[in-house]
């Protein structure tokens, strides 16, 4: 009898069945726990200079931007896979997996080279000078040099979180970073008998364990995948494959761009409001992402049921689920929202004693029930949407309201009706919401169903 595609090999595992909670929880703790290695790594390097600390913070600028781009082919191969693996066509996932690995080393490996050719170009543009300069070049000559060390894990996480197993791409994740502040102990400083590197130890501590990671992840997707990645799959390309993961992914990456680029039109519009304004804007968003870091997680984790679901012709079930996880990353976000404008002045107090800042900082957090609450159901909801292959009109929509809204109303708000610092939170509502209440009757219409990237048949 012939094999039909969603027949397994013997010895293969079926896949691995999915809840909600089961799926956030990892993905929540390693955001967290990222975010906190984030701020030990930049402790470390301000005990070398504030030099250090800015020369690094300035070259990854550019490595913020090049990992966005690398994120194209990372979620698009994941949608993609999710849905194939609803169809139950394990063969078809594989072969998307091993492209998706093969495509991100190659934009990888090019981005790579720019680095190495024209980092020092990019920095000067900056006009860094002395020794920020220096460390900033020496920085992005390792960490960009090596930038395809991420490309590859960007996609090898994606593959390993949309089978099922979140949890284990968190213990990588973390055990990633771990090595990494470990070395950088090492490096930095010099302790043990290690050379003393200072900034170039920070990025060759970066890049081995990146190298330890990619290993760790390989072995696991050959533990997890239903049917194994062969060798000649790395080798084949599809030109099938290939546009259905640019398909999604490009729209995607480009949506996170224009957001970035709105975010920094408004840290503009904080420059002329003073130094003051300029700190209590820093430190109010870092207390915010705490905020959201939930709704994040459920988001991608509703991405990986929704995309199973679409792909197994479940679209009730899809659309049921979106629902409630909407619903639960809300009502975690006003409970989070409550904790942080009751405690708003002591938390802060914790980044300066400058009353000043605390006052200005203090008084834009009370507007986070109006921000959060909108940028929550945004998150679901559009990561829904790409999941369901559609996510284009998540992308117009952003174009019309952020660029074409919340900008002008935040100059608007800012300078001429002189709200300050609360009129860049209030713009940044406005687009959230406008945005919120778009996406609700985008997925209320069920028009996203037409955009799935798997065609059901029979055997299916």
């Amino acid at each position: 009898m012939a094999q039909t595609q969603t027949d397994l090999p013997e010895g293969s595992k079926p896949a691995k069945e999915l809840s909600l909670f089961m799926l956030t929880w990892p993905i929540f703790l390693e955001v967290f726990l990222f975010m906190l290695m984030g701020i030990a790594d930049t402790f470390m390097l301000s005990a070398i200079s504030d030099n250090a600390v800015s020369g690094v913070g300035a070259a990854n600028q550019f490595l913020h931007i090049a990992i966005l781009v690398l994120e194209v082919i990372g979620n698009g191969a994941s949608i993609v896979v999710a849905q194939y693996i609803g169809s139950k066509r394990f063969h078809e996932a594989a072969r998307i997996s091993a492209l998706a690995v093969v495509l991100n080393l190659g934009a990888g490996l090019l981005i790579s080279a720019c680095f190495l050719l024209f980092s020092d170009s990019m920095l000067q543009t900056l006009n860094l000078q002395g020794e920020v300069l220096a460390n900033a070049q020496s920085y992005l000559h390792i960490v960009g040099g090596a930038i395809f060390l991420q490309a590859i894990i960007n996609s090898l996480a994606a593959i390993i979180r949309v089978h099922g197993f979140t949890k284990e791409a968190m213990f990588v994740s973390l055990g990633m970073n771990i090595i990494h502040i470990a070395l950088n102990y090492l490096l930095i400083f010099g302790h043990f008998g290690f050379p003393e590197l200072g900034v170039e130890g920070a990025a060759v501590s970066s890049v081995v364990s990146r190298v330890a990671a990619i290993i760790v992840f390989f072995w696991l997707l050959y533990r997890i995948m239903e049917v194994r990645i062969r060798l000649k799959d790395y080798l084949t390309f599809s030109a099938e494959f290939a546009g259905k993961i640019l398909k999604v992914g490009i729209p995607s990456a480009f949506e996170q761009v224009m957001y970035q680029a709105c975010q920094i039109v408004f840290l503009y519009y904080a420059t002329f409001l003073g130094a003051s304004s300029l700190a209590a804007r820093q430190y109010a968003s870092n207390l915010s992402m705490f905020i959201f870091l939930f709704a994040i997680a459920v988001g991608m984790g509703t991405a990986i049921m929704v995309g199973r679901y679409v792909g197994g012709g479940q679209k009730d079930t899809a659309y049921g689920q979106v629902w409630r996880s909407a619903a639960w990353a809300l009502a975690v976000t006003v409970g989070m929202v409550g904790v942080i404008i009751v405690l708003r002045y002591p938390l802060m107090s914790m980044f300066t004693d400058n009353q000043e800042i605390i006052e200005l900082g203090a008084n834009v957090l009370l507007l986070s029930i109006v921000l959060e609450t909108g940028r929550t159901i945004n998150i679901v909801l559009i990561n829904s949407l790409r999941a369901a292959g559609d996510a284009q009109f998540p992308v117009w929509m952003g174009m019309i309201s952020m660029v074409g809204m919340s900008v002008p109303l935040g100059y608007l708000l800012v300078f001429q009706l002189d709200l300050g610092l609360a009129g860049i939170w209030l713009a940044i509502a406005a687009d959230e919401w406008t945005r919120a209440i778009i996406m609700y009757f985008r997925w209320k219409s069920r028009k996203w169903e037409k955009f799935a990237l798997v065609k059901q048949s029979g055997a299916a």
